[in-house]
């Protein structure tokens, strides 16, 4: 909770897995939480009250943030202009562009997420400020338009636009492109993605009602489900990760403690509209 706190976190962690080789910490790179695992959930709460009571570390705890990301269905095209006149010397900016998801055989040759094509001819923008738009519609990638999640790919193409010879400098263009990513974006029929687990659930027989009822509730899909002899059955399916929070412990209820569950990423996919307007509405608060 506090920058204190923040710098004793990491001698408490390294203490308690030094001690416990079930407790594995990471830091999620996409959300830049610190992630804890162990063998249950009640095993979890035990071990931050260690770090409060042992450690005198106070913690902002919850469940994992999410890794949502946006996309663009549509490309369109855009003119922004940027004018901003405050007594002296102004900020002009005027482009021309086409914006929308970036093509499979761009990002099949792995150059990247953010396509950019340059198609400005007879000097209607210096080449001195094409860089600067780059790095404005680049930049505006890490905060989505629909609810602020990075966006998965997108192809920008600029084709015309105008500049003033005294008020127009590499800010100017930059903060235009900025602005025109916020405009056009909301008009390319932005998406949310959510990230799809592949799941599996090992359980006797006598469960297997509960269990495919409860992952159907849960948005999930069954893909299958093997005989593992003697009564047990494996279920294989596909989940979204924002609906399996807490399950190994509702799981444990559900099979009388004998079932068990592993489940890996697999993919990114749409998120249904009415969820996605509560997940956008839930992060503007």
């Amino acid at each position: 909770k506090t920058k204190g706190d923040q710098e004793k976190l990491g001698m408490a962690i390294q203490r308690l897995a030094e001690e416990d080789p079930t407790f594995h910490v990471r830091t999620d790179e996409e959300t830049g939480q610190t992630i804890i695992a162990g063998m249950g959930e009640l095993h979890l709460e035990i071990l931050v009250d260690r770090m409060r009571r042992e450690f005198k570390v106070e913690i902002n705890q919850g469940n994992p943030q999410v890794a949502y990301k946006e996309a663009f269905t549509l490309k369109i095209e855009h003119r922004e202009v940027f004018k901003k006149q405050s007594g002296g010397r102004g900020k002009f900016a005027d482009i021309m562009f086409e914006i929308g998801p970036a093509e499979e055989e761009f990002l099949a040759q792995g150059k990247g997420q953010f396509q950019f094509i340059n198609d400005i001819f007879g000097g209607s923008i210096p080449r001195e400020f094409i860089p600067a738009i780059q790095k404005g519609f680049e930049t505006s990638m890490t905060n989505g338009p629909l609810a602020g999640y990075p966006i998965e790919s997108m192809r920008v193409r600029i084709f015309d636009g105008s500049f003033h010879q005294v008020d127009s400098d590499s800010m100017s263009f930059e903060l235009c492109a900025r602005s025109g990513f916020r405009e056009a974006g909301r008009k390319a029929k932005t998406v949310l993605l959510e990230p799809i687990m592949k799941v599996e659930i090992v359980t006797p027989d006598k469960f297997y009602g509960d269990i495919t009822g409860n992952l159907s509730s849960k948005r999930g899909q069954i893909e299958g489900m093997d005989e593992r002899g003697q009564g047990i059955q494996a279920i294989r399916g596909l989940v979204p990760l924002s609906e399996m929070f807490g399950y190994t412990t509702r799981l444990r209820s559900m099979t009388a403690g004998r079932g068990s569950a592993t489940m890996e990423f697999d993919h990114y996919e749409v998120v249904p509209p009415n969820v996605a307007d509560t997940i956008a509405k839930a992060r503007k608060r």
